[in-house]
């Protein structure tokens, strides 16, 4: 590993209670400054249950970490059907392009993670004023959808706009 390598690392890892607070620090800053989305921690209790809301099933969520400290996150989480939520794909703010390239090995762990355990299909839903991400998702291969062709299993969440979804290519 080069030393310009070595400068621009970044360890995804599947997520662990000791990265409760630091994926909380990453979240609630981009959704409420960044976008002013008014919602807290209260209001996503998900994020309270990471083990059992994501990590069951088929499912799973994942930590971008720089240093030890966590700079992304990003949760799949299971709803049936050879099918699967993208949620919680969240990067702070010096983490994010191609020098560090978290949001790609982020969603690359989730894809591989999903086609492993034999997700056909993952969905996604996002707001208006996450434009970059939607630029990032359809670079990445999702594809935009009405909202009446989401399955009825999926989460919908009240701030969710705009919706995707991706066929995964199973091993």
């Amino acid at each position: 590993m080069s030393v310009a390598d070595d400068e621009n690392h970044i360890d995804i890892a599947a997520f662990a209670p000791a990265d409760a607070a630091g994926a909380l620090d990453v979240i609630l800053p981009i959704q409420q400054r960044e976008f002013g989305v008014p919602i807290t921690a209260v209001d996503q209790p998900d994020l309270a249950a990471i083990e059992t809301f994501y990590q069951s099933g088929r499912g799973g969520f994942w930590v971008a970490k720089r240093d030890g400290r966590v700079v992304g996150t990003i949760g799949l989480k299971d709803i049936g059907g050879s099918e699967a939520a993208l949620r919680k794909m969240f990067v702070a703010a010096p983490f994010r392009g191609p020098r560090f390239g978290t949001a790609k090995k982020l969603l690359d762990a989730l894809v591989a993670h999903a086609a492993e355990r034999g997700i056909k299909r993952i969905f996604l839903g996002t707001t208006d004023k996450f434009v970059a991400a939607h630029r990032f998702y359809e670079r990445h291969g999702f594809a935009e959808i009405a909202r009446g062709d989401l399955p009825a299993s999926f989460p919908v969440m009240a701030v969710d706009s705009k919706f995707y979804s991706k066929e995964i290519a199973l091993p």
